[in-house]
């Protein structure tokens, strides 16, 4: 998705506008649309067919409450627009199509597994992983950072998990293929659907065989973690609940992180701030929040009214179902100001919605938070700068906001060394 400037002025038509279209948040401009929308329309209805449509909220104070408001607003009906409409088969099973208090009991054993001190265990390793990558950048050639940050979130998820490190490429290519199935990149000939439903299908089926070769307790990483878990009725995870846990989990990973510092890197590179950052250590928190504020990798998550509820003096009737634009509530200007300014001493009373908010927080904040403080401190290190070598090209996405492709032209700071 373009990280656009919009002032207001733009010519948008509500009553036109496509947001399930994913070619709209590869080529075209959300941001312009959702500023236009949480100015005029902030709770807004969209017809999608004659049958389905669904409402975004789109201001700071109503994604919040959509997304926090178990009470109100349930995960169990579908999280993303590609449900619309369909019945959501990990419904009840999977972390984030689960209601509290099945969902606070599924998820505490993998949160205690992902705190950040049992993290700090493996910081050695991400550091290690992020430099074999920085390592093969060759001083002023033309590198596609968005390729190799792509890599990172594997490295450190695959590791946890136990997956084997010969199956990483391919798995990071499905999660791709899983979150913009109609990206030209990635779609087959089959179409979007098919690719959607190949690439799942292949990932299932590598958890399954990573779980069948455990047995006993196993080595304590994540997929046995949900292996020996017990839910509020004593029983254990059955292996399909499993299977689509461990899709969960690694789909977050691998989908959101590398967006971030693409994003990043971006306007450093373009609003001369490259130095500022990597001269002030102090700014390395405050950056990667705005970062994360920034780029607000995750652009939806669904959610269906369980009641007749009211959205910025909308009424949302029992059912329906709402979409939340994150990155809409992270450029509103009542809570962070000078929305469209990226900048690295940002502070503000309330924290960016990058990784959601209430039940459903990611899960995994911690081991990105780890990654990219990791990333940044090698990349200051290793680099005196960046400039771009072409234009970056946007995922066809309406649930990732991401680049796919980001050529650019390294200046190292040192000559390259063996593996550290």
């Amino acid at each position: 998705m373009k990280l656009t400037r919009p002032t207001g002025a733009e010519d948008i038509d509500l009553d036109s506008v496509d947001l399930v279209d994913a070619a709209i948040h590869g080529e075209g401009d959300p941001h312009a649309i959702w500023h236009a929308m949480r100015e005029h329309d902030p709770v807004h209805w969209q017809q999608v067919t004659p049958e389905l449509g669904f409402w975004s909220a789109t201001t700071f104070v109503d994604v919040t409450r959509v997304l926090k408001d178990h009470h109100v607003f349930t995960s169990e009906h579908g999280t993303l627009l590609n449900l619309l409409g369909k019945k959501d088969p990990a419904s009840g099973q999977q972390l984030p199509a689960t209601d509290p208090p099945k969902h606070t009991k599924m998820r505490s054993p993998v949160q205690r597994a992902l705190n950040s001190r049992i993290l700090a265990r493996h910081e050695e390793l991400i550091r290690k992983e992020i430099r074999m990558l920085f390592d093969a950048v060759v001083d002023g050639e033309v590198v596609d950072l968005a390729e190799m940050n792509a890599k990172i979130p594997m490295a450190v998820t695959g590791t946890l998990m136990g997956l084997d490190r010969e199956d990483w490429p391919q798995l990071t290519f499905l999660t791709s293929q899983a979150i913009a199935p109609d990206d030209p990149e990635f779609v087959r000939p089959e179409g979007g659907k098919a690719t959607l439903h190949r690439a799942h299908r292949m990932l299932f089926a590598a958890f399954e065989e990573a779980m069948t070769r455990r047995v006993g307790g196993g080595t304590g990483d994540l997929i046995d973690i949900l292996r020996t878990m017990e839910l509020e009725d004593g029983r254990r995870l059955r292996p399909g609940e499993i299977v689509s846990n461990c899709y969960s989990l690694l789909l977050g990973a691998n989908v959101t992180t590398p967006h971030v510092p693409n994003a990043a890197i971006v306007e450093l590179v373009e609003h001369d701030l490259y130095d500022e950052w990597a001269a002030h250590p102090e700014l390395l928190e405050s950056g990667i929040e705005e970062a994360l504020r920034w780029s607000s990798p995750a652009s939806h998550f669904m959610r269906y009214a369980k009641v007749d509820v009211e959205l910025s003096g909308t009424t949302i009737r029992k059912g329906e179902p709402v979409a939340a634009w994150l990155g809409s509530a992270n450029r509103d200007a009542t809570v962070f100001p000078d929305p469209y300014s990226f900048d690295l001493r940002r502070t503000s009373k309330e924290r960016n919605l990058a990784f959601g908010v209430g039940p459903h927080y990611c899960v995994g904040h911690a081991v990105a938070r780890i990654t990219l403080r990791v990333f940044f401190e090698e990349l200051f290190e290793q680099f005196a700068g960046f400039e771009l070598a072409g234009e970056p090209e946007h995922l066809h996405s309406n649930f990732i906001a991401g680049m796919k492709h980001l050529p650019v032209v390294a200046r190292r700071r040192q000559p390259v060394g063996p593996a550290r």
